[in-house]
């Protein structure tokens, strides 16, 4: 190959795609080990002009990797948006196309789903995209990228700064490929459309995911429908979401967050303050699940559509949405999708009321004709009836029948019996008096003993206190669930939000009258953002890494002070004293430096030398008084 002093241009490398240096100005080395012969040891090489034109470009690159052409991207060389989906690509057809786009200045949406590129082709791709600046918009769905896909994906994102939207829908991704997009989005804020729809994200997934949007200040849409977001999972990204700042479209339809995921996304919407369009069709949330969101819609002010199609809603939880706009002054809500659910008159003139309050307000619903649900009345025990009755008079049983039963033997004809009854003023049905004649008289002998109703109190009370322990023991586990959600959330909200990305502002920790005070922390946006303030003091330079550790967020799980997520021991290297810390150091993970003076730490350590003593005296008096009562006493005993 010919070189030319003093002249240098990058050139590609069809088989890495990777960019190399060569001094010839004029030409693209192109190598393709897959036709060298297995006896000879250099691999051929092609040289393709520089000057030549993308479309010959891509026809020379064609016919090395030994692929067809694609005429339609030849015919749309040139224009804004080129569609090659459904086209079967393939690995080596995406290494032909990404050959020819690397230096393409037109393209700004390139559309490739449904081509089978799996990670090699992803491979290929990404590496062009590491040089090519100019492809805005970017569809890899339904191309089996799988984990190694996903992780090539993700690294580009590290490099690349014109990626504006990125569909990964229906890739096969697994729960741990969520990393790779909570370490890529933690740096890269041009991104603001996501989709990673109809993949496999579950549990640890949500959690990957709630730090990923916790910690980018970029999204904007996310689209997350299709997946197993449920329980955990479903909390965790709530975490997120509750200090997200940029999200605005989310789509969540389903992931069968059920009611427990609703009670998580009611939290986050009290703080979340962006979110405009969400989407829950379809994740089993039922009336009680509508009614733990709406406590969250009542402290929203943003959020303008709320899609809840295809949930096990009934005519109780439409109620309890449209009040929810009624109730809340402040609320931007314009849109309730609830097509499937049959609703009541009351509702239609419910909406109509509340219409004329927010004209804008739009509510789809599936029409007129549902109902709510009653249930049906309980069976009273007419034993209980008769019991009742003769509490409320103070009378005994044998009162109430003595006029029929003159033998005082407490059995009596079924006819005087019924008679009894129905004359007296008992508040008793027909066929509660005939089922009551039943139980009396189980053997049909004719003749009620009426001795199994002086048993009724006892057995009254031993019901009610069953099914008091019953409602009880069901109210109990309803609020252990509650607690045990809400539990999970704050643990989220604290994992994606961590104390070690709070700033400690040492004037705040000053002694008074009352004592010390804990050090003042405020939150910071995002992990990987420290804001510290102008004086040179306090710089970053000042506190070197032998003192301050943030967690690495590719790999939290590194050392036990990053899985924990708290901030370590600033006052590692001074000499604790008598007294407890306060609170904010009392958390704090502390990592011995012996080598590190205290006079280094100039703010922190000197606000821990100047702690007084507390406690001196007094225990001085103290031991002086015992040893003076010994003295007494012991003159006593001698006297």
């Amino acid at each position: 190959m010919r070189a030319d002093e003093g002249m240098s241009v990058h050139s590609l490398s069809l088989d890495s795609l990777s960019f190399t240096d060569y001094d010839n100005p004029h030409d693209v080395i192109l190598e393709d080990e897959g036709d060298t012969e297995p006896d000879v040891q250099v691999s051929e090489v092609k040289l393709i002009r520089k000057d030549l034109s993308t479309e010959e470009v891509y026809l020379q690159a064609c016919k090395l990797v030994g692929v067809v052409p694609v005429r339609y991207f030849l015919r749309n060389l040139g224009s804004a948006t080129i569609n090659l989906n459904h086209h079967g690509l393939g690995p080596l057809g995406a290494k032909a196309l990404a050959v020819a786009l690397v230096t393409d200045m037109h393209t700004t949406t390139l559309e490739l789903a449904d081509n089978f590129l799996s990670a090699e082709g992803a491979r290929y791709l990404t590496d062009m995209l590491r040089a090519n600046f100019t492809i805005q918009n970017l569809d890899l769905s339904d191309n089996h990228l799988q984990s190694a896909g996903a992780e090539c994906v993700a690294k580009m994102l590290l490099e690349n700064i014109s990626i504006k939207s990125l569909k990964l829908s229906g890739n096969k991704l697994v729960e741990d490929d969520a990393k790779w997009f909570a370490d890529a989005f933690a740096s890269n804020y041009r991104v603001k459309e996501l989709d990673l729809s109809h993949n496999q994200f579950c549990g640890r997934g949500g959690e990957h995911l709630g730090q990923m949007i916790a910690n980018n200040d970029g999204l904007e849409v996310l689209d997350l429908s299709w997946n197993h977001l449920r329980m955990k999972g479903a909390v965790a990204f709530c975490a997120g979401l509750k200090v997200n700042t940029t999200l605005k479209h989310l789509d969540l339809s389903f992931n069968g967050f059920g009611n427990e995921g609703a009670l998580a996304l009611g939290e986050a919407l009290k703080f979340n303050n962006t979110l405009v369009h969400l989407d829950l069709n379809n994740n089993r949330i039922t009336d009680e699940g509508a009614s733990l969101l709406c406590k969250g819609l009542e402290a929203n002010d943003t959020l303008r559509v709320l899609q809840m199609a295809y949930n096990s809603l009934t005519v109780e939880g439409a109620l309890t949405l449209i009040n929810v706009v009624k109730n809340t002054p402040k609320t931007a809500i314009e849109e309730i999708n609830i097509c499937n659910v049959l609703v009541n008159e009351n509702f239609v003139q419910l909406l109509d009321l509340i219409c004329q309050e927010h004209p804008s307000l739009e509510v789809q619903y599936g029409g007129v004709g549902g109902f709510i649900a009653k249930k049906p009345r309980k069976r009273i025990d007419p034993m209980k009836v008769i019991q009742d009755y003769l509490d409320q008079r103070k009378l005994r049983l044998w009162d109430f029948f003595r006029n029929i039963d003159k033998d005082g033997t407490m059995r009596v004809p079924v006819v005087d019996f019924r008679k009894a009854v129905q004359q007296s003023s008992i508040p008793l049905e027909k066929f509660q008096i005939e089922e009551l004649i039943q139980r009396l008289d189980r053997d049909r002998t004719g003749i009620v003993d009426y001795r199994g109703l002086a048993d009724t109190r006892k057995q009254m009370m031993r019901d009610h206190r069953r099914q008091l322990r019953k409602v009880e023991s069901r109210q109990k586990k309803e609020k252990q669930k509650s607690d045990r959600i809400l539990k999970t959330f704050e643990s989220a909200v604290e994992a994606v939000t961590p104390r070690s990305s709070m700033i400690i502002s040492p004037g705040a920790a000053k002694e008074d009258s009352s004592g010390l005070q804990p050090f003042s922390a405020t939150p910071l946006s995002s992990w990987h953002h420290i804001i510290m303030s102008n004086s040179s003091r306090y710089s970053v330079n000042n506190m070197s890494s032998e003192h301050v550790h943030l967690p690495m967020i590719g790999n939290p799980s590194s050392s036990p002070g990053m899985r924990s997520y708290s901030q370590p021991n600033l006052f590692e290297s001074v000499s604790k004293p008598s007294t407890s810390k306060p609170a904010s150091a009392r958390g704090m993970h502390s990592r011995s430096n012996p080598s590190v003076s205290s006079s280094k730490l100039s703010p922190t350590a000197n606000l821990t030398r100047s702690r007084p003593a507390l406690n001196t005296e007094p225990t001085t008096k103290t031991k002086v008084k015992g040893k003076k009562k010994k003295t007494k006493k012991r003159k006593e005993n001698n006297l």
